[in-house]
């Protein structure tokens, strides 16, 4: 086994795409130290990538936003002066992956890249409408989130490429973000169902909305009829009943020992309106 750490973009994307499928890149470890003490995984490389510069920054943008790098740990984002203001469900999100010793490791880029359907930042990313910029032996490109997930365990990155940061767009006036997860334990554990919800609000009316639902479907889903039921409404009763069952209806899942479909089906709903109203609160109160 090899271990590289480059210093550059460049020298990561060479030699992940000269491991020709025998890589495996280290973000945080979190998931790939586990990984290989429990021989589900083998790398013959293992690159580094902690000691490049645009991997681990946190950036803002003139117009408001945010540029997060892909091995930016956890526990680095929730110092930000500014970025929980922004962005309080995503950081929610992030700072559920593991324990407070993990998230001094843990990425929001290896959380992506994992591919877990249960993966806790990716449905408050989704939410948030971010975007992921990918760089491989073909260049740069970008991705919405929900695009990058393939199936567990499988994304839909090229050979070579390499998740390199998340954009988060400017916030507009009255709007605002949440995420929470139901699991069996208080803490440390692995999300039965997971909803993220974004919304911006005028005049007491929703204007835009975005949801995001976890640990129900292979992959983590856009509910684009959740957030339709909600836009043009006040978060009436009949508006959250009607995204509740929408995000009920887009539920794909399986029955394990942490939840069966019927459960994690009906809790769907359920974590929509605690979500959307903490998203709300927010909202008003920006």
């Amino acid at each position: 086994m090899r271990y590289l750490a480059p210093r550059t973009l460049d020298e990561a994307v060479s030699a992940y795409a000269a491991a020709a499928g025998a890589g495996r890149i280290l973000a945080g470890g979190t998931d790939l130290i586990v990984q290989m003490r429990a021989g589900m995984v083998r790398p013959g490389t293992i690159i580094d990538i902690k000691k490049i510069e645009e991997m681990t920054a946190i950036q803002e943008t003139p117009d408001g936003g945010f540029v997060i790098g892909a091995a930016v740990p956890g526990a680095v984002l929730a110092e930000h002066p500014r970025f929980g203001k922004a962005w309080p469900g995503v950081l929610e999100a992030i700072n559920l992956i593991g324990s407070t010793q993990v998230q001094g490791r843990a990425s929001a880029g290896g959380n992506l890249c994992n591919a877990s359907p249960a993966g806790d930042s990716v449905p408050a990313m989704v939410a948030a409408g971010a975007a992921v910029t990918i760089q491989g032996p073909d260049g740069r490109r970008s991705l919405p989130v929900e695009a990058v997930p393939a199936g567990p365990g499988r994304t839909n990155l090229a050979p070579g490429e390499i998740v390199v940061s998340f954009t988060l767009p400017p916030r507009p006036k009255g709007s605002g973000d949440a995420y929470l997860r139901m699991i069996p334990r208080t803490e440390m554990d692995i999300a039965v169902v997971g909803c993220g919800v974004n919304l911006t609000i005028e005049n007491g009316v929703v204007k835009a909305a975005r949801v995001g639902l976890g640990a129900v479907a292979p992959t983590v889903l856009l509910v684009e009829d959740a957030a339709k039921a909600l836009v043009g409404s006040k978060l009436e009763d009949a508006a959250l009943d009607a995204a509740a069952a929408a995000c009920s209806a887009a539920c794909r899942p399986i029955n394990d020992k942490r939840g069966t479909i019927a459960y994690r089906t009906r809790v769907a709903g359920v974590l929509l309106k605690r979500t959307a109203a903490i998203a709300a609160d927010r909202a008003r109160g920006a």
